[in-house]
Formats: structure tokens, sequence, C-alpha cells
């Protein structure tokens, strides 16, 4: 890359940085670190929202599937969410807010020691942290990757690098700093996918291209559902990516937590909604004509970086490069504060007596802590990517089918409709899920669809299952549920505010 190129990476790394130390001033105690103290406006919320659910496999993974298949990855891989988040405006986002605002819950896994019970808590909170850690190297795996087309740069210090810069930000300034930096990353992207399509578009003969180009791609490019991606592949990634984006993926909980109330929270969530359902075709238009402007190419995964380097000038391939930079990064910090929070919040204390008795000071220093080392350890485990099946492996056959049985006690356990499933129904749809995944994949050598679908449609009927068959009330159950159920109207007494709905 030109010097150019190198002075926009590292002018955008340290913008990163200086957005983090400023945060730093807004965080005083464990629940500024971690819900932003519930001060976070709805269009901060959400725009964090969705930057924060997707990453540079984008730009790999999903630019190689772009490139072989066409559209069909933005209907199982980007509308589904839309999709998702649409229905979790109005199905989780108050609820989470709630856990905050009534019940003080600064970790998404914090209120499952009371709905539950603490072995509940403990399977969860482990089980996903762990796979967290996989999902997370997955990024910067992708990242790696994509520096290394782009500049030739060693997978491992382009790993190093972009853990370091994320590492120091979400460190010193919490869920403030994640959200405000997204903020910046999305108004960086925004121009560098500008940029991106300009340039095809003039590769392509014009903005006419817009809808002339479709005709010249393979027939299967502009299905919605393939051979490999089936309809009933979308419709499980649907149920999927609902719970996922709604809390399933903790750190996304903790957008509609940190909203200042109830109406702000949906707000944040159909304004992501919307996002995941436009502005992805804007980053993949190129991705979509990548086989008509660099046909034959042996590796589809790099198509994106090949463009870039192949047809921008000096200063704007570091840009664009800064453009991917930020979903990742967006991502990881985001990740890594709710991994953070749950560590701190739920697992050390049920490990540790003393930790119940940390101070303020205390606890946010342990939260800066236990931040560092979950990062440290998804950079350790991201060098070895490659041997643990790629990219897309990890994120869609790991983290997509393991996602539900982890999200189905955490969400549903909300709603009153399942306020008889305990905690038999919650650890069992857990392990039943997780037990689904391994017969699936290490002795029936399940297809893609059957290993995404059967983990959590097992997970969900037995939750609902023996919550029918074998209820077990409890009196803080119901208080939980009943709580986190309250009619809005009485929320925005309490709030005072006369936001109409």
């Amino acid at each position: 890359m030109h010097a150019l190129d190198w002075t926009m990476v590292c002018a955008y790394f340290a913008l990163m940085i200086v957005i983090g130390w400023w945060s730093h001033k807004r965080v005083s105690d464990v629940k500024d670190f971690f819900t932003a103290g519930g001060k976070m406006p709805w269009w901060l919320a959400g725009i964090s929202h969705h930057m924060s659910g997707y990453s540079a496999v984008l730009f790999v993974a999903y630019a190689g599937v772009a490139y072989t298949s066409g559209v069909t990855v933005y209907f199982w891989g980007f509308a589904s969410i839309g999709i998702g988040v649409g229905i979790g405006s109005w199905l989780f986002a108050a609820r989470w807010n709630r856990l905050r605002s009534k019940l003080g819950v600064a970790s998404p896994l914090e209120y499952l020691a009371k709905r539950y019970n603490v072995p509940t808590q403990q399977a969860l909170a482990w089980s996903g942290s762990l796979l967290k850690i996989f999902d997370i190297a997955a990024k910067w795996f992708a990242v790696a990757t994509l520096l290394h087309v782009f500049a030739g740069l060693d997978y491992n210090l382009g790993i190093l690098v972009t853990g370091a810069v994320t590492l120091i930000y979400c460190t010193i300034g919490g869920l403030w700093a994640d959200a405000l930096t997204d903020f910046g990353q999305f108004v960086i992207q925004a121009i560098a996918a500008v940029v991106m399509i300009v340039v095809v578009l003039g590769k392509l003969g014009g903005i006419s291209a817009l809808w002339t180009m479709w005709d010249k791609l393979p027939e299967s490019h502009v299905n919605p559902v393939t051979s490999k991606y089936t309809t009933i592949f979308l419709l499980v990634y649907v149920l999927v990516k609902t719970l996922e984006y709604n809390g399933g993926m903790w750190n996304l909980a903790q957008r509609y937590m940190a909203a200042p109330n109830t109406h702000e929270a949906r707000r944040g969530a159909r304004l992501s909604s919307a996002l995941y359902l436009v502005w992805p075709l804007v980053l993949m238009f190129p991705m979509f004509a990548a086989p008509l402007l660099i046909p034959g190419i042996k590796d589809p995964t790099q198509s994106y970086a090949i463009m870039t380097t192949t047809f921008l000038p000096p200063g704007l391939i570091g840009l664009v490069l800064a453009g991917i930079f930020s979903h990742t990064m967006a991502m990881v910090s985001s990740d890594a504060n709710a991994i953070s929070a749950v560590i701190t919040r739920d697992m050390i204390p049920a490990v540790f007596a003393k930790a119940r008795r940390w101070t303020d000071v205390q606890g946010l220093k342990a939260a800066r802590v236990t931040t560092v080392v979950f990062v440290a350890l998804t950079m350790v485990v991201a060098t070895q990517a490659q041997n643990l099946g790629g990219v897309l492996q990890i994120v869609v056959n790991w983290v997509a089918a393991l996602m539900g049985p982890i999200s189905i006690p955490l969400l549903l356990g909300m709603l009153p409709w399942f306020r008889k499933c305990g905690p038999r129904a919650a650890l069992v749809s857990w392990a039943g899920g997780l037990i689904d995944y391994a017969l699936c994949y290490y002795v029936f050598n399940a297809n893609q669809t059957v290993l995404i679908a059967t983990p959590i449609l097992v997970s969900l009927a037995l939750y609902a299952g023996l919550g029918l068959l074998a209820p077990e009330r409890s009196t803080a159950a119901d208080e939980i549920v009943d709580t986190v159920n309250a009619d809005d109207d009485v929320d925005r007494k309490r709030e005072g505010t006369t936001v109409p709905a």
C-alpha cells in the first residue's frame, strides 16, 4: 500500500483511541462501563446496535458467497437480521430496558440467577463465553486476511495490531467508547462504501449498471435461495437471528439496556432493523458485481480486497480499509464489553465470594482487567482460525448453530407465555441443543441446513415442552417476569415522560 493509505489507516486508529480516552471521563462505575448509565440516546443506540452486529467477515466470507452464489447471501445473511431485529423491537427491546431500569441489571445474564438458578446462569455464561472466543477469533482472522491481501502483512501481525487498538479504547471507555466509536466508524464506512460504488459503477459503464448488471451475471446469482442456501435455511436463519440479535449476542442486549427508557429502546431497535434491511445492499453491490470485474479468481473470499487494491488510487485504498476495520472493531469491542460484564457480574462472584463485596472502584478495575484478558485470548485463538475450518465455518456452522440453545432460556425467560419454564427446562433445552449439534456435526455429518436448524428447534421444543408438561413456577421468577412485562404507560409515568407509543 502507498504511504497515503497507511496515513489514512493510522489516522483512523488514532481517532478511535481519542474517542476512547474522551469516553473514559464518562465512566465512574461498573454500570457506566457496561450500560452507559442508561443515558444513551436512541439514535446512537440504534447505530451502535447495527454496527456491533457484523464485521470484516462481510468483506471476506460473505464476499466469497456473493462471488460464487450472488444475492442469496443478502437474504439469509442480513435481511434475516433486519426482520429479526424488527420483531425484537416489539418483543424484547423494552424488556431488556426494564431489567436495567427496574431491577438494576448491568449484565445480560445477571437476571438468570433469580429467574432460574445459579447453575443455569453459569452453564449459559461459560458456554456462551467460550463460543464468543471462537466467534471473535474468526473476526480477527478476517481482518488479518484483508491486511494480508492489501499490504502483504503477516496474519499474526495483523491480528496483533487491530486487536491492540481495539483493546485500548474499549478498555478505558466501556460502552460509551463502543457506541461513540461505532458512530464514527459508521460515518467512515459510509464514505468508503460510496467510494467503492462510484468506482465499480465507473468500471461497469455508469449508473445504469445498477439495474443492467444483473442480466450479465449467472441466472442463479439473482435468486434469493439456492440448492445450498435453501428456503428452509433462510427461514431458520430468521429464527436464529431473531434470538441472536435481540440478546442472544449479549452485546446487542446492552444497546437496549443503555437507552433511557423503553420507548427509546424500541426506537433504537427499529432504526437498527431498517439499517440491516437497506445498508448491506449498499456495501455488497461491489461484491455482487465482482464476477464481472475480476472473473476466475482462485479464492473468492479475497474478491473484495482484490477489487479495492486493483481499482482504487492511493489514499482511497486506506479509506476503504479503515471502513472495513470499522466493522470488526465495532463488533469486537462491543462483544468484549458484554463478555466482561458477564464474567465480572455473573461468573467471578459465583466462584469467589470476595467478589460479591467489591466496591464500585474494585468492580470497575476487574471489568477492565477482564476485558484485556478476554480480548487477548481471542487474539491467540485467531492465530489458529485456519486450522479450525476458516471464517465461514466458524461463523455459520458454529456460532449460528450453537447460538439458539444458549439464547432460548435467556430470551424466552423474559416472556410471560413461558413463566412456567424453570431451571429444569432451561438446562435440558440448553444441553439438548448442544448434544443435537454434536450428533449432527460429528456423527451424522449432516448438511448445513440440518446443522443450523435442528439445535435451535430441539432446544425450543424441549424448553416449551417441559414448561408445559413439568411446570416449575416460583415467586422470584414470577416477580421478574411481571416486572419486565409491566405496561409501558406505567413506565412513562415513572420515568417522567409523556412520549407517545
